[in-house]
């Protein structure tokens, strides 16, 4: 594990956003490296509504978080972190872990179909909202395959059971301007991403003109649960970098 030692005085808070159809549980394998090094750890409770009302949610999370920030965002979490950072000096790094770098007036939907690959759209079941509108989840009998298959059967049926769902709409909003044009960032995925193609991921590192891009081989969208020491170093250099 990468050397990074916080300095005395300096120490970034590390803000971990997960994504849709996962939740904050989903950076448990990470979060120990991450104390072990000395980092103060919140892992947000995002609320999968839509990008200005979680992308809001975050940004008053920040607001409340003295000294520089390193914010980490998972899947359709790196689009509310690419929003919730803009304006906001104390963020010194974002990292995004087979997460959303959109641009502005790009959406999730628009952006995962850059490159061929993506499958999510033939999984998601829509579950009708009150008020309108609908919460999307991943078909349970599918969500293995789609979501984490370089996970074990058992415990990709539990992920599948406390999924949590975001709204169509959350999908399918424009992102607004992009914190990565003046904030550094970092990138790690997987060679076997359904959700978000590998290409994709590629490409959207290279337009934010990425510190670093890291595509692990086999792993899935869930590579922070699949591959955690390689998620969190790239968090840890981050960090020191952000320090």
């Amino acid at each position: 594990m990468t050397d990074a030692t916080p300095a005395s005085g300096s120490t970034p808070t590390i803000i971990l956003v997960h994504g849709a159809f996962a939740e904050s549980a989903s950076w448990n394998r990470v979060i120990p490296a991450l104390l072990a090094q000395g980092y103060r750890v919140i892992a947000a409770a995002n609320p999968l509504r839509s990008v200005r009302i979680d992308a809001d949610y975050v940004a008053g999370l920040l607001a409340g978080t003295p000294g520089p920030i390193v914010l980490v965002g998972h899947s359709y979490g790196g689009a509310v972190i690419t929003n919730a950072a803009a304006g906001n000096d104390n963020v010194r790094a974002l990292v995004y872990v087979a997460g959303f770098a959109l641009d502005d007036g790009e959406s999730a939907a628009v952006a995962s179909g850059r490159f061929p690959g993506g499958t999510l759209g033939e999984t998601l079941v829509p579950v009708p909202l009150p008020g309108g509108g609908s919460d999307l989840y991943i078909d349970q009998a599918k969500f293995h395959a789609q979501f984490a298959a370089d996970l074990p059967a058992n415990e990709a049926a539990l992920m599948a059971v406390s999924q949590r769902p975001a709204t169509a709409a959350a999908l399918n909003d424009p992102s607004g301007p992009p914190a990565w044009t003046s904030i550094p960032s970092w990138f790690i995925y997987g060679e076997l991403d359904r959700n978000i193609p590998a290409a994709v991921h590629a490409f959207m590192a290279e337009r934010a003109g990425a510190r670093q891009a890291v595509e692990v081989p086999g792993a899935s969208h869930v590579v922070m649960i699949s591959h955690p020491m390689e998620v969190a170093d790239m968090i840890l250099a981050a960090a020191s970098a952000a320090g």
